[in-house]
């Protein structure tokens, strides 16, 4: 989180205002009235804004040692470490201490962040909620509580804490950013930009709304204006490397990948370990033919997103393409089985077989792949683990999703679906605001044959967040509905708001090849298509 010079909030503004000698100690007066400690405090303030912890640090240490104020400087010392990433420094900072009276808000709401970036939920929570009872019209501390609740999944929950936070301080860019980003999750790319940009008029040198602006620009195909974006935030923040990430994601989509690779490496090692970056790279490498590397940065990515489809599939092509049969089926084979591999993935599955030696597997295989077309249901991947050990652990902790997801993974790849509904049902409503859990009890309904019921609950989940995921289980629900007309009518607002949508245009094109009266339509996608190295499944 970055100040701007318009974001001092209220309260943090008045208790420095009315700070007096016996809340700063030893504090002395300087020119104008202004005690060290106040000046401190500013100085401060404006070394944020001008996104120089560093120096922030180091005049607030060096008015520690002269006015022997620590609790006063203390939330103002924590936070310059914090934007630094010295997530250990600001620990040790604050808990050398306590604060004073008019700095505790912030104190508690930089502890809640520290707390946020290591993963404790529960900490950030509580650092919040005492942040709240101190400051409650923080603008910046409701855009950390609504970091705090989509993190934990309370999706429905964020969006209502990114408003508060913008009626509290309709210029704040961080909570403008913040909107806009979830604009982007609730109803698409093109719905969001006008937040990006209307943020940017106040703030046209902010290297967050920079990135999710020029981010969003790419998504939507607008290259050239992305451009113009990252060169602005390489200028404003030179030390960045979203830059070059964001210019490898466009030189890779315009089939240009040894530039892509030579850009994606000079960001270092800053992103080894972000999803995004690791799939960029994992699908460089396999298109570069450097297939050991490609699995090698894939395998890894499925390790911590298992549920992540693309990783899985572009997995499966660098495994086939470099000839390892073997890892191929023992680690595919089983979502193929189970209906949850495409017809790509079957294709390769029932390939390696073959090359086992082992045809009356492969065969069979291959037949499925050649017969399939079209959508289908998404069918969430099934739980690693034994059933009985996973209800155990459902038993333990039923209203823990971590526990709860697998199980009902795992009695969905039982067929014991009625309990599966069961659980699902009352994960969702304990968990109103997240989409995932919507999406889960809607596919347990689609295995029941309930398309009707289903679409409700993916209707509740796309207006939390309508993402693909969303979109192709409304489309097959509908489909299964008899909607077909409301199917294609809804995934063509979804490709009009997110027009890069590769998935929505496979849905609408194996619709449409169905409809002879739209052969013109079928083949001005189909263009758009090849132009982004798809074809059309026929």
């Amino acid at each position: 989180m970055t100040l701007s010079s318009n974001t001092i909030s209220r309260a943090r503004l008045l208790g420095r205002l009315g700070l007096g000698l016996a809340a700063c100690g030893a504090a002395a007066m300087v020119s104008g009235g202004e005690t060290a400690v106040e000046k401190a405090r500013h100085d401060a303030d404006a070394a944020f804004v001008r996104r120089d912890p560093v120096a922030a640090e180091l005049l607030l240490r060096n008015a520690i040692k002269q006015t022997h104020a620590a609790d006063a400087l203390r939330a103002w010392l924590a936070e310059a470490l914090f934007f630094q990433g010295d997530r250990d420094g600001a620990r040790k900072v604050l808990a050398e201490g306590g604060f004073t009276p008019d700095s505790a808000g912030l104190g508690l709401r930089v502890k809640g962040q520290v707390a946020l970036a290591d993963g404790d939920l529960g900490g950030a929570g509580a650092a919040f909620d005492q942040a709240l009872r101190i400051v409650p019209d923080d603008p910046d501390l409701w855009v950390a509580i609504a970091s705090l609740r989509f993190t934990g999944g309370e999706q429905e929950q964020a969006i209502e804490a990114s408003e508060k936070a913008v009626v509290l301080d309709p210029k704040n860019p961080r909570a403008l950013a913040l909107r806009g980003l979830l604009i982007r999750e609730q109803y698409g790319l093109a719905a969001s930009l006008p937040w990006f940009e209307a943020a940017l008029k106040n703030h046209p040198d902010d290297p967050p709304l920079l990135d999710a602006y020029a981010s969003t620009l790419g998504d939507l195909g607008q290259y050239r204006a992305m451009l113009i974006v990252c060169r602005k935030l390489a200028e404003v923040d030179p030390k960045n490397p979203r830059p070059f990430l964001l210019q490898a994601v466009l030189a890779a989509r315009a089939g240009q990948t040894n530039l892509a690779r030579s850009i994606l490496q000079r960001t270092g090692t800053t992103y080894r370990d972000m999803p995004a970056a690791m799939l960029l790279s994992g699908v460089l490498e396999y298109q570069a033919g450097n297939y050991d590397s490609s699995v090698g940065v894939l395998e890894r990515l499925v390790r911590i997103q298992p549920d992540n489809r693309t990783a899985r599939h572009v997995l499966a092509r660098a495994l086939g393409a470099k000839g390892d049969w073997r890892r191929l089926v023992d680690l595919f084979d089983g979502d193929v089985a189970a209906g949850r591999g495409d017809a790509d993935m079957a294709a390769l599955v029932g390939k390696a077989w073959l090359h086992l030696g082992q045809p009356g597997r492969g065969r069979p295989i291959l037949a499925q792949a050649l017969a399939r077309k079209g959508s289908q249901v998404a069918v969430p991947l099934a739980a690693d683990g034994e059933l009985s050990v996973l209800a155990s652990r459902y038993g333990d902790d039923p209203a823990h999703a971590a526990n709860a997801v697998p199980y009902i993974r795992a009695l969905m790849a039982a067929h014991h679906l009625d309990e599966a509904q069961d659980i699902a049902d009352r994960l969702r409503d304990d968990n109103d605001g997240n989409a995932e859990v919507n999406l889960l009890a809607g596919d347990v309904r689609m295995m029941r044959g309930d398309a009707a019921g289903a679409l409700l609950d993916y209707t509740n989940a796309a207006a939390i967040r309508f993402n693909e995921a969303v979109l192709v289980r409304m489309d097959a629900a509908l489909r299964s509905a008899g909607r077909k007309s409301d199917a294609d009518a809804m995934t063509s607002r979804f490709l009009g708001q997110n027009p890069s949508s590769v998935t929505a245009m496979t849905l609408l094109a194996a619709s449409w090849a169905e409809d002879p009266a739209r052969a013109s339509d079928l083949a001005a996608l189909r263009k758009a298509m090849l132009a982004r190295g798809q074809d059309i499944p026929l």
